[in-house]
């Protein structure tokens, strides 16, 4: 009997040991199973949380400074059989050509309801899509016309031809905020927007021409201004202007747009020298950015220029001594240069201040934005 219980005294701390560490498996395996829902528990959480019935739309950072180019007529020419190449000679669209060349960001005009469909609010899209697509920036051009919007005209569309003053704000209220919400629903960001295209006697004519109704023409540029930051608050709200070279002109129309209560954020501006001045008139525009920065405190941009296309080695000095200029203003005040169209080739549309030849490669003049 004493060996008996001997036996059972001497094996007790065993038995125990082995009974508790069953108890600390079988706890162990509690909390490892507890841990392991609890952590699906937050996923599942943490998933719902994120989802929205809505896109989420990053905007783009956006380039230190704007090197690009205006390529609306892209897509009709694409549509009439024309081709670009890279310099080895390889078929390459477009914007991806543009893009290897240096630039960072397009431009792309919209017309109101043009009657060959070419830049409509649609095209504009199929266009943008293309950009964003490349990580490009992009800036919107309203011309608020079916056509051509320029300083020799500035045509009503046909639709808002016999509108009340009332209702021609109400209309490019709209229509701004239309397609620029087209763009956003395809999570599409606009960096900047023109709210009329060389507006230097302003716009939506007779009601909106500067010279005689500069408080009609603040007051259309305002509503086109609110409509851009109501889609997208962030966007830099250009008013454009010809001949940046003339600053009397840039003077007279934005003392007048202050006066009136018209609102900005960018000035912009188109230079369109010819191979023997570009010097003179790129001395002017840099005077006159400089004269815009320090009068009202706004930002500056060239938002067109241009050359012929058959002056390669003028054109390439040309573009870069003005963005060298650009890119000179104190404080990143000066935010970029945009060729205008300079995919089209000396054939297109008799339009001879591209920079492409006729066998669709870009000629020399674009390595400036290398």
């Amino acid at each position: 009997m004493d060996s008996a219980v001997g036996a059972t005294t001497e094996n007790q701390p065993k038995r125990w040991m082995h009974l508790n560490n069953d108890k600390w498996l079988m706890i162990n395996t509690m909390k490892t199973r507890f841990l392991f829902f609890l952590f699906i528990i937050v996923i599942v959480l943490f998933s719902f949380s994120c989802k929205s019935n809505d896109p989420i739309v990053v905007p783009p950072t956006p380039p230190a400074f704007a090197k690009g180019a205006d390529v609306s007529w892209v897509t009709q020419m694409e549509a009439n059989g024309k081709l670009f190449y890279n310099a080895s000679g390889t078929q390459t669209e477009c914007m991806a050509l543009l893009k290897s060349l240096g630039m960072n960001s397009i431009r792309l005009r919209v017309w109101v309801n043009p009657t060959d469909c070419w830049c409509n609010a649609q095209d504009m899209l199929a266009k943008a899509i293309r950009a964003k697509n490349l990580g490009m920036s992009i800036m919107i051009d309203f011309h608020y016309s079916d056509s051509w919007a320029d300083p020799g005209k500035q045509t009503k569309p046909a639709a808002w031809a016999n509108l009340s003053f009332t209702d021609l704000k109400t209309a490019v209220t709209s229509h701004t905020s239309t397609v620029l919400n087209l763009l956003k629903t395809n999570n599409i960001t606009a960096e900047w927007v023109q709210v009329g295209n060389e507006t230097g006697n302003g716009m939506l004519w007779p009601d909106g021409m500067a010279s005689t109704n500069m408080a009609n023409y603040a007051a259309l540029n305002n509503a086109g201004y609110d409509a851009v930051k109501s889609v997208f608050p962030n966007a830099k709200v250009i008013v454009h202007v010809q001949d940046g070279n003339n600053n009397s002109l840039f003077r007279w129309l934005f003392d007048g747009l202050l006066t009136d209560g018209g609102k900005w954020d960018v000035i912009g501006m188109s230079l369109y020298p010819s191979p023997t001045n570009w010097n003179v008139m790129d001395d002017a525009c840099l005077t006159n950015m400089t004269d815009m920065i320090s009068r009202y405190g706004k930002e500056v941009m060239i938002c067109e220029v241009g050359m012929s296309w058959d002056s390669p080695t003028s054109a390439y000095n040309f573009l870069t001594d003005i963005i060298n200029k650009t890119i000179s203003i104190p404080n990143g005040k000066g935010l970029g240069v945009f060729y205008w169209e300079p995919e089209c080739m000396a054939s297109w549309n008799n339009y001879t201040l591209g920079a492409f030849d006729d066998s669709g490669k870009p000629t020399a003049a674009l390595n400036a934005f290398n």
